[in-house]
């Protein structure tokens, strides 16, 4: 994480979960210690259930894996006196283009998401644990086996935690690669050893998730929030960030960017001030477009650098703060080659289980390849966007939404690029097709 206290945003960078990111020990049991670790499961353990969700709610603690939902409203859902095994299961599937957060941080700290799975199967009686990790990354999987064997050797995992009568046991388990799977429902079928495919709602999870019982389903930093929520109080929490987006959290910075990284600042930051922190574009070039929460959340401009980047600000722009994946484009990218690569992933990885889903992103992918290649014409513009209507709020899952996002947003910003790509025979970035542009974009060494 980057520090500079030169820098405009500096004040609103609070290092958090990455407090402890410059020890090389961080992700062993002793740096963890030697960084407030496992203090806070002390204080929970010693509270009422019920009070632990009430802190919780209190934080204005919002689900940091995209939807931004209440945790501790989500945590209240549980019905409680209903004789059947509770579970916790949290969601590593991190697997959306540009979104980088929580594999870095399970690699470097992977005890404090263990102490926050802890904390959260207390407050929601849960006995049971699951941290469900994407299979590619074998060596978060081996990262976060190893903790949580040291978390069982000293007393904080297993039975009668530190004499307190609860119990709970953590599984580590590996996915097999499928995006769908980071679909909370797709993933409770997955963890069951059924084919990952989104569930038909109601019953909602919290009444019958994991094995036909009560599961709470979390986004990693959601989770390892929490322990600095019970060690600070709720109230230290809930004054930073915004009024109605508490806290802090990951913005990371990929693509056109001088020092791309993880940035973990309070909610409200702009871009403008991230971008002062990671030293701007990169030298020479100017920003085009980016994306606010990765390739699921409708593109932003140039024009947005100022919009406070939390839940509210960024839904009043258009877009969706989604996990705070900043993707940002200079004015070399292509945005229909972009939003065409976008939309192939989202075609792969569409489960098929609806029909908006499988077979609108077919279609989008078929009309943007020929656009990209300068074929079609103007009313393919139009096609595009009633298929993307004919998906939204019409598909099993939000797969199908994040696959319309980019191409509704890419047009109604960049429409003229669209039809550039027809008046050139094909993509004007690429100097085989364009002789009139061919010579500024050689200059900055772009190829096709």
């Amino acid at each position: 994480m980057s520090t500079d206290t030169a820098s405009t945003g500096a004040d609103k960078l609070v290092p958090v979960l990455s407090r402890s990111w410059d020890d090389p020990r961080s992700y062993t049991l002793e740096g963890y210690r030697a960084h407030d670790g496992y203090q806070a499961i002390h204080r929970a353990l010693a509270l009422p259930p019920d009070d632990v969700i009430k802190m919780v709610k209190d934080s204005g603690l919002r689900g940091r894996g995209g939807a931004g939902f209440p945790t501790g409203l989500k945590w209240g859902f549980i019905p409680q006196g209903d004789n059947k095994p509770h579970y916790l299961v949290v969601n590593a599937d991190e697997s959306e283009p540009g979104t980088c957060k929580d594999i870095p941080f399970m690699m470097a700290n992977p005890h404090e998401l263990i102490e926050g799975v802890i904390i959260a199967s207390y407050a929601i009686r849960a006995n049971r644990a699951f941290i469900y990790v994407r299979g590619e990354v074998v060596h978060v999987l081996r990262r976060l086996q190893a903790a949580v064997r040291e978390a069982y050797a000293a007393g904080y995992v297993g039975s009668n935690i530190l004499g307190s009568g609860f119990d709970l046991d953590i599984v580590v388990h590996a996915g097999a690669g499928a995006y769908i799977c980071g679909e909370e429902t797709a993933l409770l079928d997955s963890l069951e050893g059924y084919r990952g495919q989104p569930r038909l709602r109601p019953p909602f999870p919290a009444v019958a998730g994991l094995y036909a019982s009560p599961t709470v389903v979390n986004n990693v930093e959601s989770i390892a929030s929490v322990p600095a929520i019970v060690r600070n109080g709720p109230d230290w929490f809930k004054s930073l960030g915004t009024e109605k987006s508490a806290g802090v959290g990951f913005f990371s910075l990929s693509g056109h960017v001088t020092r791309p990284g993880q940035y973990e600042a309070r909610l409200g930051i702009t871009l403008r001030e991230l971008l002062d922190l990671a030293g701007g574009v990169r030298y020479g070039h100017r920003l085009k477009f980016w994306t606010p929460g990765g390739s699921s959340t409708p593109m932003l401009t140039d024009e947005h650098l100022d919009v406070p980047l939390d839940f509210e600000g960024v839904g009043a722009a258009g877009s969706m703060l989604g996990t705070r994946a900043l993707q940002i484009f200079d004015e070399t990218v292509c945005v229909v080659r972009a939003t065409l690569r976008w939309t192939e992933f989202y075609m792969h990885e569409s489960c098929g289980k609806c029909t908006p889903c499988r077979e609108g992103t077919f279609w989008l992918v078929q009309v943007l390849r020929d656009l990209e290649n300068g074929k079609g014409t103007e009313e393919d513009l139009a096609k595009l966007l009633d298929i993307c209507d004919n998906i939204v709020g019409r598909a099993f899952c939000a797969l199908g939404d994040g696959a319309a996002a980019p191409i509704q947003s890419s047009i109604q910003y960049f429409r003229e690029e669209y039809l550039d790509h027809l008046r050139h025979g094909g993509c004007p970035f690429d100097p085989a097709h364009s002789t009139a542009w061919a010579p500024a974009l050689a200059a900055t060494g772009v190829r096709a």
